[in-house]
């Protein structure tokens, strides 16, 4: 990524985008959320994949 992310800036800007309202109270826990969320995004988004892998249509256990 280019710029450093923000849970805060992102969930203001949702909220307003959406036409949500969330309450002081939980403003902190959504944000926490958001911010776990993008943690968890990096680590998908830096395993090293081929250009030619693509997604299993079907998973079998």
């Amino acid at each position: 990524m280019s710029a450093e992310f923000d849970p805060k800036s992102h969930v203001a800007h949702m909220e307003k985008v959406m036409g949500l309202t969330i309450k002081d109270d939980w403003r902190p826990v959504v944000e926490a959320h958001i911010a776990a969320t993008q943690k968890a995004a990096e680590l998908v988004l830096a395993f090293p994949l081929e250009d030619d892998v693509e997604a299993a249509p079907v998973f079998e256990a």
